[in-house]
């Protein structure tokens, strides 16, 4: 047996070793491939390399923001992604790319004239058509004696109506005034209380921005025309 094992293991020693593992093979077949960024090599049926695109990246997060406006987890998403949809991308900065505001909603930040008038004529026409309909609960027959019961109404017992008091009288009728500006809920609240603001200012003869019992008659009177402030823009709102 000891002689056997003797004559066997030069025959060992000689004989190639186990086939390489296919990984090994792949190794060796792109020692010498280069692949660009997002991209790696591998070997074809034939054996031959080529370079494709990364199946999976790293998951550590180092987020960059790409020139295409895109955030990515880290320099690898970025490159995969310019490799598989086959556009040049190159890392903006780094961190996450910056929101951009939306642009659905293109409505102006200010009260037009347009508005503030819009808004004056709807609630003299809805004070006069009121008054002509009568109030038979409150025997209200004119529309100063409806203002003056409104004033009473939504004065929180100084004899004014500041710009918050105001807006509530309107709503009071909102449905009729239809006070819509814009399509966002945000953009149209801001707005409402800019032509209020503007409204106000229309019959604001001192210039408290606040309403006497005068004042707000006078606002709300179609025979009132207030003196306009030329080239003068009130804070919080323009008049053009």
């Amino acid at each position: 047996m000891l002689t056997i094992s003797v004559l066997l293991l030069p025959w060992l020693l000689s004989s190639p070793l186990v086939s390489s593992s296919p990984l090994a093979k792949v190794r060796s077949v792109c020692d010498r491939t280069f692949c660009g960024a997002g991209r790696e090599c591998v070997s074809t049926d034939r054996g031959e390399p080529v370079c494709r695109c990364l199946q999976q990246c790293d998951v550590a997060e180092n987020w960059v923001c790409g020139s295409n406006g895109r955030t990515y987890r880290n320099h690898c998403e970025l490159h995969r992604d310019a490799c598989t949809t086959q556009n040049k991308i190159h890392v903006q900065h780094r961190a996450r790319c910056l929101e951009k505001p939306t642009e659905t909603d293109v409505s102006p930040m200010a009260c037009f004239l347009s508005h503030r008038d819009w808004l004056r004529e709807s609630a003299m026409r809805w004070i006069q058509e009121e008054a002509r309909s009568g109030d038979e609960a409150s025997n209200v027959t004119t529309a100063d004696a409806l203002l003056q019961t409104y004033f009473k109404t939504y004065d929180d017992g100084d004899s004014e109506l500041d710009s918050k008091e105001f807006l509530s009288f309107l709503k009071h009728n909102e449905t009729t005034l239809n006070l819509t500006y814009s399509s966002t809920l945000e953009t149209n609240t801001l707005l409402r209380s800019l032509c209020v603001d503007a409204l106000i200012e229309l019959s604001d003869e001192n210039a408290d921005w606040k309403l006497s019992l005068t004042e707000f008659i006078n606002c709300l009177t179609p025979t009132y025309h207030p003196y306009e402030r030329s080239n003068q823009a009130s804070p919080g709102f323009k008049l053009h």
